[in-house]
C-alpha cells in the first residue's frame, strides 16, 4: 500500500488494484495478466481504462507491454518504491478535447478572420512539411498551434484557456507522455487531411460542419492510440486461429 488516499480516477484505483494484487504474490514476476477483455470484466470498466491502468503500472516500472504476446510483471513493487502520481487519463483527456474543442470549433466558425484562417492554412502546411521529413516533434508543436488558434477565434477566453490547459495536461500526465512515446514509436503523426477538413469548414463559417470536423478528427485521434497500444492478446490469437480452423472445416 503507497499510504496515499484513493484516488477518484477509475484507471488509478484499477492499476492500484493490480498493484496489490501483483505485490501480494497472486500474479508473480514474469507472470502474464489477464487478457485486456478478461480484465474490463472483472473490475466493470471499459476497455480504454484498463489501457490507462496498465500505462500507468509501465511508468512505475512494474509491468512491461510485449506486443504480439500480452502484459508481463517485471517488478512487485514501482522503482520508486511508491506508486508513482496519477494525472488525468489519456483517453479521458481526449474525450474531453473532444467535447470542448468541438464547440470551440464550432464558435470560431462564426468570429474567425480572414488573417486567422491564413494562419492555420499556414499551420497545416507545416504540419505537412513536418510529416514528410518524419519530425513528428515539430509537426506536433505546429498541431498544438493550430487547435489554440481555433479555440481563441472562438471569441471566448474562456473556452480558450481551458483548450489551452488540456494540451498542458498532456504533456505534464507521466500517462500521457508514456502514450505520445508509444505513438512516436509507431509512427502516429497528425493527419493533414483532417485538418484541412477543420479549415475549410471554418472558411464556410459552417457552425455546425466545423464542429462535427472537428469531433471527427479527435475521434479519429482517439482510435488511432487505441489501436497503437492494442496488445494483441496471445489468447487472443489464438481464438482468431481456432475460429478460422473452424470455418474452413465447416468449408
Amino acid at each position: 500500500m503507497t499510504g496515499k488516499p484513493p484516488s477518484t480516477r477509475i484507471y488509478a484505483r484499477v492499476s492500484g488494484n493490480l498493484q496489490e494484487r501483483i505485490s501480494n504474490g497472486e500474479f508473480a514476476i514474469g507472470a502474464r495478466l489477464p487478457p485486456e477483455r478478461e480484465l474490463a470484466q472483472f473490475y466493470a470498466v471499459s476497455r480504454p481504462t484498463i489501457r490507462e491502468a496498465i500505462i500507468a503500472l509501465e511508468v512505475d516500472g512494474v509491468v512491461s507491454v510485449r506486443q504480439g504476446s500480452g502484459v508481463y510483471v517485471i517488478a512487485t513493487q514501482p522503482r520508486s518504491g511508491i506508486a508513482g502520481e496519477t494525472d488525468i487519463g489519456p483517453f479521458e483527456l481526449l474525450e474531453a478535447r473532444r467535447a470542448i474543442e468541438g464547440e470551440a470549433c464550432a464558435l470560431a466558425a462564426t468570429q474567425i478572420d480572414s488573417v486567422q484562417l491564413q494562419r492555420l492554412d499556414a499551420l497545416v502546411a507545416e504540419m505537412q512539411g513536418d510529416n514528410q521529413d518524419d519530425d513528428i516533434a515539430r509537426s506536433e508543436q505546429a498541431d498544438r498551434r493550430f487547435h489554440l488558434l481555433i479555440a481563441e477565434a472562438s471569441g471566448n477566453s474562456a473556452m480558450a484557456a481551458v483548450v489551452d490547459m488540456l494540451w498542458d495536461m498532456r504533456f505534464r500526465s507521466p500517462q500521457s507522455r508514456m502514450l505520445t512515446t508509444k505513438a512516436h514509436a509507431a509512427g502516429v503523426k497528425p493527419r493533414v487531411e483532417e485538418h484541412v477538413a477543420i479549415v475549410d469548414a471554418l472558411k464556410r463559417g459552417d457552425p455546425e460542419l466545423a464542429r462535427s470536423a472537428m469531433r471527427v478528427h479527435l475521434g479519429r485521434v482517439l482510435d488511432t492510440l487505441l489501436e497503437t497500444t492494442e496488445i494483441h492478446e496471445v489468447d487472443q490469437a489464438r481464438e482468431r486461429v481456432e475460429l478460422q480452423r473452424k470455418r474452413y472445416a465447416r468449408g
